[in-house]
């Protein structure tokens, strides 16, 4: 089980999320994205449709009735209602539902890095989890720095 922490410091979640959802479907994957707030699901919502020009990410938040049917789908809670195997937790909370995933997004801003921090060491107990964790560089582009 892999679990990749993005630290947001250039790029809002916005700008990134979009293009991770991207490459989970590009590898025949789904992807859950998940996030407390309605109104932060809401603005994923949004996000997905018109994050650029030219593109098209097929997705719904979940509680519709073709949940089963959607590569992405934006919930509350880490219940993969579409099989996804892929987890995004959009909202800088970490979740232990998500080590029950094969692969878990974690994103985080400043405003969530003692949380982050915290989850990055409670990872460290569990077997079998290989972490690893991302920052922008100035240029804005990923970097693995652990």
């Amino acid at each position: 089980m892999k679990v990749d922490f993005y630290h947001l410091t250039l790029h809002p979640l916005d700008r990134v999320l979009p293009r991770i959802a991207e490459r989970v479907l590009a590898d025949g994957g789904r992807l859950l994205v998940v996030a407390a707030a309605a109104e932060a699901r809401a603005a994923i919502d949004q996000r997905l449709w018109t994050y650029a020009p030219d593109s098209f990410l097929p997705h719904a938040q979940a509680g519709g009735d073709q949940d089963a049917d959607q590569p992405v789908l934006i919930a509350e809670d880490a219940v993969a209602a579409n099989g996804a195997r892929n987890v995004a937790l959009a909202d800088g909370l970490w979740r232990d539902e998500a080590l029950e995933f094969d692969r878990a997004f974690h994103f985080f801003d400043e405003d969530r890095i003692v949380e982050a921090r915290a989850a990055w060491r409670a990872l460290a107990a569990h077997d079998g989890v290989e972490r690893r964790y991302w920052k922008q560089n100035e240029a804005g582009r990923w970097e693995q720095v652990a």
